[in-house]
């Protein structure tokens, strides 16, 4: 059974019909809405269905709960799955689930699938996260709400008791948690190399020499800027495991806590060794355009100038010339190494390597 008739309550009448489902659900105004869901699926009132149905879907906004109390002899012994989301992360004191369970307590009440969009329901697990997270004081609720996602292609995560609720329900609504620190960290090393930068490139020129080369900020000043908050990001990544070996062999023993700054610090290596090599990709694509500026052409044309003025019949010096080759090539391995270290901390590369072969490559 399925509680609503907005978008997320279609996408999963859908998906549980083409799992192979019998499916009837209910709405305040079934006629006007029967065209929306699949021809499979039964569209009737809430009543109705609540009382053909002994698994059912709440697809409704928490605000809306309170209209399904006239239900409530028909909900009786019903295990109700709640797959709602609210605006704010701990916008109420009690999670979604805990609340229908309080208005609900004839009912056995789970927590699942909202952490599953509208979309991937529609499209399929495999174009979307597969996992499901579930909740429940009810083991056997659980259980079974686990083998209906495993027959709609999703990979059930048990995550406890219905306290956990609340956590399951704020997943949704968190911007990239892990990467908070690690991006003000980049941004902040960005900014110091880059004020160092425009003072060394374009500042000190104008004071001295009266030289205006303004110009250099959007491309050149950038592209210097770029490999220096790689490699000191980079060297972030390793630092913390050299300290963490240090506090071990200091205090002689490998279960001893390390401090909260370190834990933290260790935990966000993959994302700061990300950045690192983000940094690294664009310096590449930044270096490659340099000789597309039309500064960089005018200053070929000026020096080709000069020479023919100076009748200098070539400007050939050996020396630069395999100085720049060695440090491209250098560059280009340096870049084909990093892709290898970040492409090996992506979960999917990770999980098919063992430990042996993942210390290896780092």
């Amino acid at each position: 059974g399925v509680l609503g008739s907005g978008d997320f309550a279609r996408s999963l009448a859908v998906r549980l019909v083409r799992s192979g489902f019998r499916v009837v659900v209910g709405s305040r105004n079934p006629k006007r809405k029967a065209s929306l869901f699949p021809a499979a699926a039964e569209v009737t009132f809430q009543a109705e269905a609540a009382k053909k149905a002994d698994v059912i879907f709440v697809a409704i906004f928490r605000e809306h709960y309170s209209t399904l109390c006239d239900l409530a002899d028909v909900l009786v012994g019903k295990i109700l799955v709640d797959v709602s989301n609210n605006t704010e992360i701990n916008h109420h004191k009690e999670s979604n689930a805990e609340y229908l369970a309080s208005l609900f307590p004839a009912c056995t009440v789970v927590k699942a699938f909202n952490v599953v969009s509208a979309w991937t329901l529609q499209s399929g697990a495999r174009d979307g996260n597969k996992q499901v997270l579930i909740c429940s004081n009810n083991q056997e609720a659980k259980r079974t709400i686990a083998e209906i996602a495993q027959v709609m292609g999703f990979t059930p995560v048990d995550m406890g008791c219905m306290s956990s609720a609340c956590e399951i329900e704020n997943i949704p609504l968190r911007l990239l948690p892990a990467w908070k620190i690690p991006i003000f960290l980049a941004l902040g090393l960005f900014l110091c190399f880059f004020t160092y930068n425009l003072i060394r490139q374009v500042i000190h020129p104008y004071i001295r020499e009266q030289k205006n080369k303004l110009y250099k900020i959007p491309i050149e000043v950038v592209n210097t800027t770029l490999p220096c908050v790689s490699y000191v990001m980079l060297s972030l990544v390793y630092l913390p495991g050299v300290l963490a070996a240090c506090s071990q062999l200091y205090y002689g023993t490998k279960y001893r806590r390390f401090p909260d700054w370190l834990d933290q610090w260790l935990q966000h290596r993959k994302q700061i060794g990300l950045l690192s090599f983000f940094c690294a990709a664009l310096h590449a694509v930044y270096s490659l355009c340099l000789p597309m500026r039309r500064s960089h052409r005018y200053l070929l044309i000026e020096t080709a100038v000069k020479q023919a003025m100076e009748k200098k019949m070539t400007v050939w010096v050996e020396e630069e010339v395999w100085r720049m080759e060695i440090y491209i090539s250098v560059g280009i391995i340096a870049l084909g190494l990093l892709s290898l270290l970040a492409i090996t901390s992506l979960p999917s590369i990770a999980n098919s390597l063992n430990w042996r072969e993942f210390s290896f490559i780092q």
